[in-house]
């Protein structure tokens, strides 16, 4: 089986698939206020377009495919894709990134379709400023979907909070409190300037530096680093001693992670996405539906990775991505 390696001999095992480009929360960091999602359901790869572009990467060496959005579970039938998915060979991690409003009613059957762990995006504890934050989000059924995930055994599950000076940083120690009170774990994340919105939020930027002395000061001595797995995320965690919850970090902006970087994304529509910070892309949709062989588009995903460039250009070059929405990307 042939290792899917870029130019800068990063091995690439980790696809984030987004499922579709809607999403029923607004949040003002990841698409503007007057950003429409128009895609009709012809423009979306189907289940079977999705399982077959999945099938050819797991091939190719990936082992690690997360369900993204938009909101995934706004998708018809989501149930049926993680079924789908994991009886692909050599698929083994199959993770859920969800707002967690529509998440209580099927926690469980998504656990027992193989969705074995869940990141959860809530950016404030409290009802106002997270209705505020989402443009209309209901704190209470979010909370509802972090339990019953939960309950289902969904582990780990982990909360996302993107940190905005002047909006919610001074929520930094209730969230981890939030955290260890639940036995899950905790990530905040720094605004990254992708889309208009995403540029417009950096007047908002908290640094990781800050995020850090605050997360150190509220536990003084209890946290253990822990090395991250190869196929693991961006963030550097630390276990929290005497407690079931870890913390971490994801700096895209002050300290990027790209050196490390081990993944890509397909769009609900089917364009490869080979770095947030940068233009590069193919249509996997259309070489599907061109009726080209599985060999063909193998040999098509290879070539593309030959372009995953060495790192994001945030910090210098916002022209590549003021133009996208966060939601259409899928994070």
């Amino acid at each position: 089986m042939k290792q899917l390696t870029d130019p800068f001999n990063r091995n690439i095992t980790y696809l984030r698939v987004s499922v579709t480009d809607h999403c029923n929360y607004r949040c003002h960091y990841c698409r503007d206020e007057d950003h429409v999602t128009d895609t009709t359901r012809n423009e979306i790869l189907s289940y079977e377009e999705l399982a077959r572009i999945v099938r050819l990467f797991a091939e190719l060496g990936i082992t690690k495919v997360r369900l993204t959005g938009g909101e995934p579970l706004l998708r018809k039938d989501i149930l049926k894709l993680a079924t789908m998915l994991g009886e692909i060979p050599g698929i083994d991690d199959i993770p859920l990134s969800t707002n967690a409003h529509l998440l209580s009613p099927i926690a469980n059957q998504l656990q027992k379709a193989g969705i074995n762990r869940v990141n959860i995006s809530i950016d404030s504890l409290n009802q106002d400023r997270f209705e505020q934050i989402t443009r209309g989000g209901d704190l209470d059924k979010v909370i509802q979907g972090i339990d019953s995930a939960i309950e289902s055994g969904m582990n780990p599950i982990k909360l996302n909070m993107v940190v905005m000076r002047g909006v919610n940083d001074d929520e930094i120690e209730a969230m981890i409190d939030f955290a260890i009170e639940r036995k899950i774990d905790i990530r905040f994340i720094e605004t990254m300037p992708i889309g208009a919105a995403g540029i417009d939020a950096v007047d908002h930027h908290y640094s990781e530096a800050e995020i850090v002395k605050r997360i150190r000061a509220h536990l003084p001595d209890r946290l253990i680093t822990v090395k991250s797995k190869q196929t693991a995320g961006p963030a550097k965690s630390y276990l929290i001693n005497n407690t079931e919850t870890s913390v971490g970090t994801i700096s895209a902006v002050s300290n990027n992670f790209c050196s490390s970087c081990n993944r890509v994304r397909l769009t609900a529509k089917g364009q490869l996405i080979l770095c947030l910070g940068q233009e590069n892309s193919i249509s996997l949709r259309d070489a599907i539906r061109s009726n080209m062989n599985d060999n063909d588009i193998k040999t098509m995903i290879i070539n593309a990775i030959t372009h995953k460039p060495e790192k994001h250009e945030f910090d210098t070059n916002m022209n590549n991505i003021n133009n996208v929405q966060m939601v259409e990307i899928g994070g």
